[in-house]
């Protein structure tokens, strides 16, 4: 169990700015990364260093976006005017996930625009809709993964939470140094975030200094 990638949301009227906005502030480049027709969403992906991935998500104007749970929750934050949606953990095997969470994973994939299918199992949306600070479970089925489309700038090197940490040690049955490694993770009082849980911000290092990303 690792980081896998972290999710931020914007509008589809803001998507194209929204990319350009995080890319200039990173000095990287965001690829298209193409729509996800059971979400009824579409992202872009930024390649960061040590296998992990920004992913800037909006909700289309499509039945998927209010019928599944990853469309509902792209949906609901892009409402609130976006920003981090959670923090995503890679497993290698999700069937251990389905047990402890009761429920089976879904099947996720998505046509780049160079035709490649990426393909995926996910699970844990639902706890993430209820609680922002909850990531959500993927196992990756495709051999490429988005941290390969192309060259790292930056890394990841701090993530500001507001919730408890043992709440979420005990949703993904692991310590969080397990989930996230080296990076640092900074625990906030939800009551200093208008009461809401979730990630606040996100530290980048990158060759011009760290970045914060709220």
């Amino acid at each position: 169990m690792r980081l896998d990638h972290v999710s931020y949301v914007t509008s589809h009227e803001q998507l194209a700015d929204t990319v350009q906005r995080l890319g200039s502030r990173l000095g990287s480049t965001f690829v298209d990364g193409g729509v996800h027709p059971r979400f009824g969403t579409r992202n872009f992906t930024l390649p960061l260093s040590d296998g992990h991935y920004i992913e800037v998500v909006c909700p289309l104007n499509h039945p998927a976006s209010d019928a599944s749970p990853f469309g509902k929750a792209v949906t609901q934050r892009a409402n609130e005017g976006g920003g981090w949606l959670t923090w995503v953990v890679s497993v290698d095997d999700v069937s251990k996930v389905e047990s402890r969470l009761g429920r089976p994973a879904v099947d996720g994939h998505r046509r780049k625009p160079d035709g490649t299918d990426l393909r995926w199992k996910q699970i844990g949306v639902l706890g993430t809709l209820e609680d922002a600070q909850l990531p959500f479970f993927i196992q990756w089925l495709s051999q490429e993964h988005p941290s390969g489309d192309g060259k790292p700038h930056a890394k990841i090197v701090k993530i500001e939470i507001a919730g408890d940490e043992k709440n979420i040690e005990e949703y993904c049955g692991c310590d969080m140094a397990h989930a996230v490694g080296d990076i640092e993770v900074v625990w906030l009082d939800p009551a200093g975030n208008d009461g809401d849980n979730g990630i606040v911000a996100i530290h980048l290092q990158t060759p011009t200094g760290v970045v914060r990303i709220d």
